[in-house]
């Protein structure tokens, strides 16, 4: 099938040092082109150096690529010309672009002193198409693995005895199957008749609360995820930086939040004082 274009446009993903928009980097760009009158897309693959930014471990156990692939590759600002002249003024696609791929562009373009601007250009975000067709709400579940309709949608206890349902379903339906992520990572048969093992698979267990405030790292360290401390040992900077505490404790984050800072400064004085 032949898209049916009124103008250009360009499919592109991006694997980057981290998922910080504004402070990770491009270490490698994939566009394709495709073009009106032109039935063969047109492709440009590049290897980016990241300069000073280093390569999370997260992002590597991703995508593979470490700094000794990228080290001697071209900065973005020594490619942004290649690149800026390739996409023109094409609209843009890609799977999760608007939300990652589209802004990290757009900051690599302004520390290169061009502003590349969204004016006039169409996005496909192929995500939000999944997303919209293939609903994932409790009807459709209940649909999906009882075969079944809820009889009272959004009365509250006809939604739990349909959840539990479905619960069952899934144990049903996905016995013995292994779970294989985006990135090829297999879980030998995650879903199975057991409390903690479903817990395990359902959870995250970088995430610390659920406003994401916090997470662990790498180390299993709880870190920062937002704000000027941003993977900084949370329990370090808030125990040496009270003003920072005091405007988490007096700001609007939830209580959550405010317990876990405070649990965090506790146990690292009670750590100093032990050693």
């Amino acid at each position: 099938m032949e898209f049916n274009l009124e103008k250009d446009i360009v499919f592109f993903d991006i694997e980057a040092t981290g998922l910080n928009v504004v402070k990770d980097r491009i270490i490698q760009l994939a566009l394709v082109k495709y073009s009106t009158g032109n039935p063969e897309p047109e492709e440009l693959t590049l290897m980016i150096n990241p300069g000073p930014v280093l390569i999370s471990e997260e992002a590597f156990k991703v995508h593979g690529i470490s700094a000794q692939m990228v080290a001697n590759k071209p900065t973005f600002d020594q490619v942004a010309d290649k690149i800026w002249n390739f996409i023109g003024d094409a609209d843009l696609g890609g799977y999760n672009s608007d939300r990652f791929d589209i802004p990290m562009l757009m900051e690599e373009f302004a520390r290169a002193g061009k502003e590349f601007s969204l004016e006039n250009r169409r996005t496909i975000d192929v995500q939000k198409i999944f997303y919209k067709m293939e609903p994932r709400t409790l009807s459709a579940a209940y649909k999906l693995y009882c075969n079944k309709q809820i009889e009272n949608a959004h009365d509250a206890l006809e939604d739990v005895r349909a959840t539990v349902e479905v619960l069952k379903g899934q144990i049903k339906r996905y016995e013995g199957v292994d779970h294989v992520d985006g990135d090829g990572f297999t879980t030998p048969a995650p879903i199975k008749n057991d409390i903690a093992s479903l817990a395990a698979f359902t959870n995250d267990q970088r995430t610390v609360d659920v406003t994401q405030r916090f997470k662990r790292n790498h180390k299993g360290e709880i870190v920062f995820n937002f704000g000027k401390y941003s993977g900084k040992n949370a329990a370090e900077v808030l125990y040496n930086d009270r003003q920072y505490l005091n405007w988490i404790l007096d700001k609007d984050f939830s209580a959550q939040v405010k317990q876990i800072a405070k649990k965090l400064v506790k146990e690292y004085a009670e750590k100093i004082a032990s050693s």
